[in-house]
């Protein structure tokens, strides 16, 4: 399919033709018939993107805050890495669509239907392209008679409503708009369908004529004299009951109008870009309420209530981003006396394949435009589940790994895929991504033989000998069984899975296939945590293991959080600690005790874990959210037979003996390119699995152990456990 993509990097925008999406459980898959420029806010992401590194860094501070962060705790070169990996990522464009229901999935039979007209909304979601994966909340049916280039304004639509809504104007208030684009525009129409007496304030005579004619009582430019004599003589002498900010530009011109403008205590609500200094004498004296209105309404930013398809209970909610779109469609129906006419507002069409045409039209402001929309023609056609991109089964490569690999997320595409480019023994077959642009963009980079957006492309590839799975925590046990079922040895990221009815389905799995499992615990290959296991493996006895981790703070929002995606910072990250204490223990865990923090909000993040271990050692892992970045995140210290050994962060290894200590000091190696190369060399050549998989399952066994004890409040046998 094509679809409009442009470079974080360099800013570079283009067409480009790449795997169509798979419809998924809770999503539709839509056709697209239309979709909306909109030029203020993808103008910003676009101008962003053209940016070099040093305006990025000016432009973004709270970035470069983060990139700093990062680099006290993982190093500049890692660093580095990721913010390369980041700026390389394909950016998709739009956000406001309209189309056809193509596919329906699991969970979403009754509420959409093959054939149907939606409406689309979101970043990343309602793309310039032929098709969209849509979940449930971000589409809304489109009424008979509404055209698809009426309906492509729907989220458009939505973000005015929001803002209007924040106003709290009523019947007889006078509302100023700064700011007639096309946010401006059709707030004046839904403000005017409300009763409310509208002004518009805007420097262009055509947008002024377009609100006339949506029924604006006034129109001003900012350069008008009198502006301001008029608009009180308008309000009797008040000045406005509210004022909408819809303007685009750096300037404070907007918030200093606005508070000339405005009656006492009046309520000024931004929605547009604009310079955030105001007059604070003129704003305090007249005490007026400024508010941010947040993009189409509530559930926006809210990744359970727009990727799960989580619903916000009416009574406390009524109007969500769903239903601000829902209702904008409704008010465009032409059977309505007083209608939502959005004809006014577009002034150009561009089909896909012009999309370049119409964003240099937009950016470049050559020629003066409103709406634009992009078009695509053609009858729908049917999908195809799977495509093999030509795949040759006869062709064979001796004692080579072969991968397939799931998963182009951030972690892949900074970590896993640049090891793998540089292994002489991969050949790059397949990147399976769930969106089509990242697959290809993942798939240029490193040179991969295809991309697909269907996991099962690579389960049933008869060259494929390896996967790996980089994907969501909650698919985890389900690829890897599927992997295992096919006969093709598997590296999954962690955790292995989220709960034991996982965990068993991969042990079934495994005892019915001759390929094996490795889960990515990759500080087991780290260059000093294999010096640590030489320096203790000389010494009889049981081991004393304390691990302590700065865990740094995660949005609680993070999908690593939520509970049915990631299962939260236990079962995703503690897991690597576990499994590091029960290598260096090199005893069976028999035993999991667990305590947290009592905090109000969350899943669990701030606990002290101990585990007890068949041969007597003893493993304690404190893991914290709550500490400082400026410390280093992770402390291991060992006690064996009369040996105590100190490793911090993988840089420093401190071993002290007999009343003497020996210093090692490495680049931080945290053994990701060492985990990935054991599993290349162990399909390549055989023999046996990097990590043992009965220790696998007994880490991950564990772990889960960890919330049960949670839950109960007391010691777990994991002989008793499950």
């Amino acid at each position: 399919m094509k679809q409009v993509i442009q470079s974080r990097r360099t800013g570079k925008l283009s067409v480009k033709t790449i795997p169509s999406p798979k419809v998924r459980s809770g999503h539709i898959l839509v056709q697209t018939r239309t979709s909306l420029i909109s030029a203020g806010t993808e103008k910003l992401a676009i101008d962003f993107a053209k940016m070099n590194i040093a305006k990025k860094a000016k432009a973004r501070p709270d970035l470069v805050k983060k990139v700093l962060e990062t680099a006290k705790k993982e190093g500049v070169a890692a660093t580095f890495r990721k913010v390369m990996s980041r700026l390389d990522e394909p950016l998709p464009l739009g956000y406001s669509a309209a189309g056809n229901v193509v596919a329906v999935g699991a969970g979403l039979e009754g509420q959409f239907a093959v054939d149907s007209r939606v409406a689309i909304a979101g970043a990343g979601v309602a793309n310039h392209a032929e098709l969209n994966l849509v979940p449930a909340n971000l589409a809304v049916p489109i009424l008979n008679k509404i055209t698809d280039e009426e309906a492509c304004y729907g989220t458009l639509g939505a973000i005015a409503l929001h803002s209007v809504r924040n106003l709290k104007a009523h019947i007889g208030d006078i509302v100023c708009v700064i700011g007639a684009g096309l946010i401006g525009l059709l707030a004046i129409r839904l403000l005017v369908l409300s009763g409310v007496r509208a002004i518009a304030v805007d420097y262009s005579s055509e947008r002024l004529a377009i609100a006339e004619k949506f029924g604006a009582e006034a129109v001003f430019k900012p350069s008008d004299n009198g502006l301001k004599s008029s608009i009180y003589a308008l309000s009797g002498g008040r000045g406005c009951d509210a004022i909408l900010n819809a303007a685009s530009t750096k300037s404070n011109q907007p918030l200093e109008l606005s508070g000339l403008i405005a009656r006492d205590r009046a309520r000024i609500v931004m929605v547009g870009f604009t310079g955030t200094e105001f007059p604070y004498r003129t704003f305090m004296s007249k005490e007026l309420n400024l508010i941010i209105s947040r993009s189409y309404g509530p559930g926006r930013y809210d990744s359970a209530f727009e990727e799960q398809g989580v619903k916000y209970p009416e009574g406390w909610v009524r109007w969500t981003e769903t239903e601000n779109i829902r209702e904008i469609i409704r008010l465009m129906s032409p059977h309505l006396q007083n209608r939502l006419d959005v004809s006014f507002l577009t002034t150009h069409r561009f089909s896909i394949d012009q999309a370049e045409d119409a964003y240099d039209m937009v950016i470049g402001g050559h020629q003066s435009s409103l709406g634009v929309i992009v078009t695509y023609p053609g009858e729908r056609k049917p999908l195809k589940t799977i495509n093999f991109h030509n795949i040759n089964s006869e062709k064979t490569y001796p004692k080579k790994c072969i991968v397939g690999v799931i998963g182009a997320g951030q972690f892949s595409s900074s970590i896993i895929l640049p090891a793998l480019k540089k292994n002489s023994e991969v050949i790059l077959h397949t990147l399976v991504s769930l969106r089509g642009a990242t697959a290809e963009h993942g798939k240029n980079n490193f040179k991969f033989l295809n991309s697909e957006t269907n996991e099962n492309s690579v389960f049933e590839s008869s060259e494929i000998n390896a996967i790996i799975i980089a994907t969501n925590h909650d698919t985890h046990a389900d690829y890897t069984s599927k992997a295992l079922a096919a006969e093709k040895s598997v590296l999954v990221e962690k955790p292995l899975a989220l709960n034991y009815q996982e965990l068993n389905q991969v042990v079934v799995a495994r005892n019915s296939s001759n390929a094996f499992f490795q889960v990515g615990f990759n500080r087991r290959f780290a260059p000093l945590v294999l010096k640590l296991m030489d320096a203790i493996n000389k010494k009889p006895g049981p081991r004393v293991v304390l691990i302590r981790v700065n865990a740094g703070f995660v949005d609680p929002e993070h999908w690593v959080n939520l509970e049915h995606k990631g299962g939260g910072r236990i079962l995703g990250e503690v897991c690597h600690f576990v499994d590091l204490t029960r290598l260096i223990a090199q005893s069976p865990i028999v035993a999991v005790q667990a305590e947290t923090v009592k905090l109000n909000a969350g899943l669990s993040e701030n606990i002290s874990v101990q585990l007890t271990f068949y041969d007597g050692s003893l493993g304690t892992i404190v893991y914290t959210a709550l500490g400082d970045s400026a410390m280093p995140k992770e402390l291991i210290e060992v006690y064996v037979g009369g040996m105590a050994v100190v490793l911090q962060d993988y840089q420093e290894l401190i071993i002290s003996s007999e009343g003497k200590k020996i210093k090692n000091t490495y680049r931080q190696d945290k053994g990701l390119n060492g985990s990935i190369n054991a599993f290349v060399n162990a399909v390549c050549f055989g023999g046996t699995a990097p990590i043992d998989e009965f220790e696998l399952v007994e880490t991950s066994h564990a772990t889960l152990a960890v919330l049960e004890a949670l839950r109960c409040g007391k010691k777990i046998s994991l002989d008793e456990s499950n």
